[in-house]
């Protein structure tokens, strides 16, 4: 099988919503540096994907909806067209369609790799835009990347998708788009949406009609560590998926569940991110066949956190596993500082977990608060899979 298709184009860099907007295409020029500096992209060709064609952003969205879009793109931007276009969370900027349009065909690309057997695994930093709904822009995401990948596999005859979403918001427009399509099952683990936008992502979202049971929401509390994240992680994800069967899986890797997070409240390290990829690599061969499509997604601390998760995440889909010891050189530092003067870039690739996060294993006992949630989404999900909410071992 040919090795992991890495999607970039420079011109995704056009993907800008300006000014101070927390999410700025500086967290993929540091993601690639330090990437490059550490060897993990060394002999790897990035494929330049073309734009998603409007048939295909029609998988997931209205025609009236890339039509706005489109009148939104223009120089100076147009007013504003409602469709959720115009106001601070995504503000029109020229050229929005164009940039969207290509990080969407970059998911759709790798996506028909993987259905058409080309490749096993592929990965999209650009993507994960996973808050845009079929009619409206949302969460700072235009054309919703993950939901259009995931189509175009059934499209290509992919009969069970598995999506995983790990950012810290709920992965409300990929469930959305899925919601009755039993094909699919969506599992996010989110900050509690008592917390945190958009509100979504109880418990009780468990698809509709023949679809009942593959939308799986386990919303953590804030606060949440790296041990108690992976705990629930770990309780509800792999027995939930096994049980499905899917023939791929799709994660998005929204790293805003960090500590450091401007927009949020957990409390996980570069440490977590990174054995949460690996576990997500591993249930992809476990689960799927070894067939697995990675996304980027969120993460607004643009230099601490971001390029460390994200190269992490490269070298995981590449099987290039980083020592976590290892140190950040000069060259990157002095990229950082010159992007980003007054932010103190990290020296080395750990947050003090080099070995992996040691948490206990969940055991039906409430030992901890998320241990709450872990019992109400066992209680909702388990029994439509046919496994035992009560049996640790399930």
């Amino acid at each position: 099988m040919a090795a992991p298709l890495v999607i970039w184009d420079e011109q995704m860099l056009g993907y800008d919503l300006g000014g101070r907007h927390p999410m700025h295409p500086d967290r993929w020029v540091l993601t690639w540096a330090l990437a490059e500096s550490l060897g993990v992209l060394d002999g790897v060709e990035r494929f330049a994907p073309p734009p998603a064609d409007d048939g295909t952003l029609q998988l997931v969205h209205s025609p009236r909806y890339l039509e706005a879009v489109k009148r939104a793109s223009v120089e100076p931007p147009a007013p504003p067209v409602g469709h959720g276009i115009g106001s601070t969370d995504t503000p029109a900027f020229p050229g929005m369609h164009t940039s969207s349009a290509l990080i969407a065909g970059g998911s759709v690309a790798a996506a028909q790799a993987i259905a058409r057997h080309d490749v096993d695994r592929a990965v999209n930093i650009a993507g994960g835009l996973h808050h845009a709904m079929p009619d409206a822009a949302s969460g700072f995401c235009v054309y919703n990347d993950a939901a259009l990948a995931i189509a175009t596999l059934l499209a290509e005859g992919v009969e069970r998708v598995a999506y995983i979403d790990v950012d810290v918001h709920h992965g409300d427009g990929v469930q959305a788009a899925f919601y009755d399509d039993p094909r699919v099952l969506t599992i996010s683990i989110h900050e509690t949406p008592q917390a945190l936008w958009p509100g979504t992502g109880w418990a009780s979202e468990l698809g509709r009609g023949a679809a009942a049971g593959t939308a799986v929401n386990i919303g953590v509390p804030a606060g949440t560590t790296d041990a108690a994240w992976h705990r629930a992680f770990h309780a509800v994800v792999p027995s939930v998926v096994t049980a499905f069967r899917p023939q791929v899986l799709v994660t998005q890797h929204g790293a805003d569940s960090h500590r450091e997070d401007p927009l949020a409240d957990l409390n996980l390290t570069v440490d977590g991110h990174r054995e949460s990829y690996r576990a997500l690599r591993e249930l992809a061969e476990r689960a799927a066949g070894g067939r697995w499509l990675a996304l980027g997604g969120g993460g607004y601390s643009v230099v601490r956190v971001v390029p460390r998760s994200w190269t992490n995440l490269l070298a995981t889909v590449l099987d290039r596993d980083i020592d976590p010891r290892t140190g950040i050189g000069a060259g990157w530092l002095a990229r950082a500082a010159e992007l980003r003067p007054h932010i103190e870039a990290p020296t080395t690739m750990t947050e003090g977990a080099p070995d992996g996060i040691v948490f206990e294993p969940w055991d039906g006992m409430p030992e901890l608060p998320v241990d709450r949630v872990i019992d109400d989404v066992r209680r909702a999900v388990f029994p439509l899979h046919g496994l035992d909410p009560f049996d640790p071992r399930d």
